[in-house]
C-alpha cells in the first residue's frame, strides 16, 4: 500500500503518462490519493525492478461494510493490472468485504475481455455519459459511457479466474449478432433470439483519432444495442472470442 506524498506524486505522474490529460484534469490528484489512504481506503502500486508500473485507487462504498469501489487503475506493463486486481481482492477479503465494483469503457475491447473474461466480473449496469466530458488523450471527443461491473469475491468463478483459470463463454451455433462490424463501422444485425452478440470495435481509441465520426457512430449504436438490452433486463454472460459481448435476455435465463 502507498502512504507517502512522494509515492502519490509518482502515481500522478504515471497516470499523466497514460491519460495525458489537459491541465487540471488529473484522474487522481495527489491530494485525493493522500486523503483516500489516510482514511483507510485503497491506494496501491505495482512495481517492477523498483519502478512503478501500475497503480490503483478506490474507496469503501455502499452497502456499508461490503464493498470497495475501484475508482481508477492504470498500468504501463503487461501483467501489472492483473497483479493489482489480485492484490485488491486480497485486501478486500482481509477486511471482510464481499465485492469490488468498478467501471470501464465498454467499447475498449482489451478492457472488456480483461474485466469480464479474465477476471470473471459481472456487468450490472450501462451508464451513459457517466463522467461527462473528459479532456484527455484517451477520451477526448467521445462521450464517457461506462459499464459498471461487480466482482463477487467469494464466487468460485472469480477464485478460479485469479488462479489463472477464467471461465469460458460458449455460445450456441448461429447466435445472432444484433450489432456487428462492417468495414470498421457499426452495422445493425439480427434480433429475435434470447441470446445475442454485440460486437466491440477493434480499437476505439485509435478510431477516435483517425475517424471521429465513426467513433461517435460506434458510441451511439453500441449504447442503443447493449444499453438497450441491459435496460430491458438482459444480462452480459461474458465475452466471445474477445470481440463480442454475449447477452442473455431474461427468458433465456429463466428456462435454465
Amino acid at each position: 500500500m502507498l502512504r507517502g506524498m512522494a509515492e502519490f506524486t509518482d502515481v500522478r505522474r504515471l497516470f499523466e503518462t497514460i491519460w495525458r490529460p489537459d491541465p487540471g484534469g488529473d484522474p487522481a490528484p495527489v491530494e485525493l490519493l493522500a486523503a483516500l489512504a489516510h482514511t483507510g481506503n485503497y491506494v496501491a502500486g505495482a512495481y517492477r525492478d523498483g519502478r512503478l508500473v501500475g497503480a490503483s485507487a478506490g474507496f469503501l462504498a455502499d452497502p456499508p461494510g461490503t464493498t470497495l469501489h475501484s475508482h481508477v487503475t492504470g498500468t504501463i506493463e503487461p501483467g501489472a493490472g492483473f497483479a493489482l486486481k489480485v492484490h485488491q481482492r486480497e485486501w478486500a477479503l482481509e477486511r471482510g468485504l464481499t465485492r469490488i465494483t468498478w467501471t470501464f469503457d465498454p467499447l475498449v475491447r482489451r478492457n472488456a475481455y480483461f474485466n469480464l473474461g479474465k477476471l470473471a466480473a459481472r456487468a450490472t449496469e450501462y451508464l451513459p455519459s457517466f463522467y461527462g466530458p473528459v479532456q484527455d488523450a484517451i477520451n477526448r471527443g467521445d462521450e464517457t459511457d461506462r459499464l459498471l461491473v461487480e466482482w463477487p469475491l467469494d464466487d468460485p468463478r472469480v477464485a478460479d479466474a485469479v488462479h489463472g483459470s477464467p471461465p469460458g463463454c460458449p455460445v450456441p451455433p448461429g447466435t445472432p449478432v444484433i450489432l456487428g462490424e462492417r468495414v470498421g463501422l457499426p452495422a445493425r444485425g439480427r434480433d429475435g433470439s434470447s441470446v445475442l452478440l454485440v460486437a466491440i470495435p477493434d480499437d476505439i481509441e485509435a478510431l477516435r483519432r483517425t475517424d471521429p465520426l465513426a467513433a461517435r457512430a460506434w458510441r451511439r449504436m453500441f449504447r442503443e444495442a447493449l444499453g438497450g438490452l441491459l435496460a430491458e433486463g438482459g444480462h452480459v454472460a461474458g465475452i466471445h472470442h474477445r470481440s463480442h459481448y454475449v447477452v442473455e435476455r431474461p427468458s433465456s435465463r429463466e428456462v435454465r
